[in-house]
């Protein structure tokens, strides 16, 4: 498959992706509403405030239990645009990361505005979901990213020494594009951190992430996954802080029993190779899901941003159903999240049934408009290109 435009799917393969594609952005937020609640924390202010065990249940965080960050809403946006590019494809106008960049500027409406802007004939369903219009800790840099109209490209990237995991954990949807060839996964997830992220540890990062992500939603194991991001990494100037964390993380897997002090000597900053290192690490060790996340969250590092990576590939790798249905029970935003996961599948399997160059189904294209060409009228390029 080169695009998953024309693939045949059986109904059993269908099945088996939406189940990967639910796991996979439903593991990702109830990841960054457990680590909601530690973020920020030393490992001793962790233990202090929640006991020897570090966090084991969702805490309050933001008024509520189970409530997801700024890096959920972004992720939700993604998906957004990636669903309207399938969809603009037919008129010819076929760029997909233009169509994320206006998906994220849609986002930072939410981070402004009182509520959903009615006029806004283009929002589509997402855009009118009132919960969305919260402020939940976003990055500086995300924020600045998406502040005005101007997409940043690799050759101008938006805050070109941002190297922290905000475009990272926004990029598992990229790797749910299984149609694609993960060398174009990479390359677009790549194309879309540089809208907010300038450096290019960040940018590999959270191209590696989307690639994991792919390998893990095809059916390959975790450990086959980061071998293949490690290959395609190799060509890339400026890959070797990802791929040395990536190559810490497959090590530490035989140095003992895993734990606080394990997961510390992959990193405890906010540098997007240190996050995608213990998130990898963490899903590695991982007896199930929820040991998985207790480890990406009870440590000294930024604790959503490892947890949040952590449920997706886990989710990714496993499928809705492994994921603990207590905490999906008092998960923030539950509804829209499999909501969007559903029209995500039926798009990339079922899209010429939605929409062809001939005719279309008005119910989805409301849901999802066609947008009106490059944000800015600024023409941009890229390297993903159509099949």
């Amino acid at each position: 498959m080169s695009t998953g435009t024309t693939a045949v799917w059986g109904r059993a393969e269908q099945q088996d992706f939406r189940s990967r594609v639910r796991g996979a952005l439903l593991g990702g937020a109830v990841g960054d509403a457990l680590g909601a609640g530690a973020d920020g924390l030393g490992l001793e202010e962790i233990r202090a405030a929640h006991g020897i065990e570090g966090v084991t249940d969702y805490a309050v965080a933001h008024g509520r239990r189970g409530a997801v960050t700024a890096l959920t809403q972004l992720t939700l946006f993604t998906v957004d645009g990636l669903i309207r590019a399938q969809v603009r494809r037919d008129t010819g106008a076929w760029h997909p990361p233009t169509d994320v960049h206006r998906a994220h500027l849609r986002w930072a409406a939410t981070q402004y505005d009182w509520g959903p802007d009615e006029r806004r004939e283009d929002n589509g369903w997402l855009a009118a979901e009132e919960w969305l219009y919260a402020r939940r800790d976003p990055a500086r840099e995300c924020l600045t990213g998406f502040g005005d109209t101007a997409m940043g490209t690799l050759d101008r990237p938006k805050n070109p020494t941002a190297r922290d995991a905000g475009a990272l954990t926004r990029s598992a949807p990229f790797g749910l594009l299984v149609g694609w060839e993960p060398g174009l996964v990479l390359q677009l997830a790549v194309e879309c951190a540089a809208q907010s992220h300038g450096h290019p540890a960040a940018q590999l990062a959270a191209g590696a992430f989307a690639v994991l992500v792919h390998g893990l939603a095809r059916g390959e194991t975790l450990d086959g996954s980061v071998q293949s991001a490690l290959a395609l990494l190799a060509g890339r100037p400026g890959h070797e802080p990802v791929t040395q964390a990536l190559r810490r993380a497959l090590g530490s897997v035989r140095q003992g029993i895993p734990g606080p002090a394990l997961i510390e000597s992959l990193g405890a900053s906010d540098a997007a190779e240190e996050v995608l290192a213990v998130a990898v690490y963490s899903a590695l060790v991982s007896e199930d899901f929820r040991h998985g996340l207790r480890l990406a969250v009870n440590h000294s590092g930024p604790s959503r941003a490892t947890a949040s990576a952590c449920g997706a590939l886990l989710g990714a790798l496993h499928g809705e159903t492994a994921l603990p249905p207590a905490w999906l029970a008092e998960l923030e935003g539950r509804a829209t999240l499999l909501e969007l996961a559903d029209d995500f599948a039926m798009e990339m399997t079922q899209g010429p049934a939605l929409h062809s160059p001939t005719a279309a189904a008005p119910g989805w294209l409301a849901r999802y408009p066609r947008g009106l060409g490059t944000p800015g009228g600024r023409a941009v390029t890229s390297s993903v290109r159509p099949r």
